[in-house]
C-alpha cells in the first residue's frame, strides 16, 4: 500500500465514496466540496490517496491543527498533527487496510522530530473506532463537540508511538 498526493482525478471517486453509507455513518455533517478542497494546496495540510496495487481505497488528511486556517481544531498547542482518515467502498473494510494506512500516516506525522502528538476525533457513538485507535496506542482525552458532532478525542503521543 502506498499513500500518495489526491488530485482532482480523484474527485468523482471521493465524492462517491461520501455517499456510502459507512461514510456517512463517521462523518455525517460534513460536506468536504472536493472540487475546491482538492486543489487548494496548503503547506499544512496533506490530502492522500491510500492506493493498494494501483487502486484507490481511502482517504486521509493530515492536518497540522496549531496551523490550520479553518480553526478546526480551535486553539491547539504547536507541533500536533490530527489525521481523518476512512475506507472508501465497504468491500475494502475488516481486512487491515485502515490499519495499514493508519501506520503509514503516523509515520509521516513522526517523520517530523518536532511533531509531539497526533490527534483523531472519531464520534463518541463509534465505539468500534474507538477500539481501532486505542489498539493503534491513541488514548481517549476527552469528549468534544466539533459542529454537531460528539466527538472522543483520542492522542497518541511520541513516546507511545511504537513505529
Amino acid at each position: 500500500m502506498r499513500l500518495r498526493p489526491a488530485t482532482l482525478a480523484d474527485v468523482p471517486t471521493l465524492r462517491r465514496w461520501d455517499e456510502q453509507p459507512h461514510v456517512v455513518a463517521s462523518d455525517p455533517n460534513d460536506d468536504w466540496n472536493w472540487e475546491n478542497e482538492i486543489p487548494a494546496t496548503a503547506d499544512w495540510r496533506e490530502q492522500l490517496i491510500a492506493e493498494l496495487d494501483g487502486r484507490p481505497i481511502g482517504f486521509v488528511q493530515i492536518i497540522d491543527p496549531y496551523r490550520d486556517e479553518t480553526h478546526y481544531w480551535g486553539e491547539c498547542e504547536p507541533n500536533l498533527r490530527a489525521i481523518d482518515i476512512w475506507i472508501g467502498d465497504a468491500g475494502d473494510l475488516d481486512k487491515g487496510y485502515g490499519t495499514t494506512m493508519m501506520r503509514l500516516a503516523l509515520a509521516r506525522c513522526f517523520a517530523d522530530p518536532a511533531v509531539s502528538a497526533v490527534i483523531i476525533d472519531p464520534l463518541a457513538a463509534n465505539v468500534r473506532a474507538h477500539r481501532f485507535y486505542q489498539r493503534l496506542g491513541f488514548r481517549p482525552v476527552g469528549r468534544r463537540r466539533f459542529g454537531a458532532d460528539d466527538c472522543l478525542v483520542h492522542r497518541l503521543e511520541r513516546a507511545d508511538y511504537a513505529g
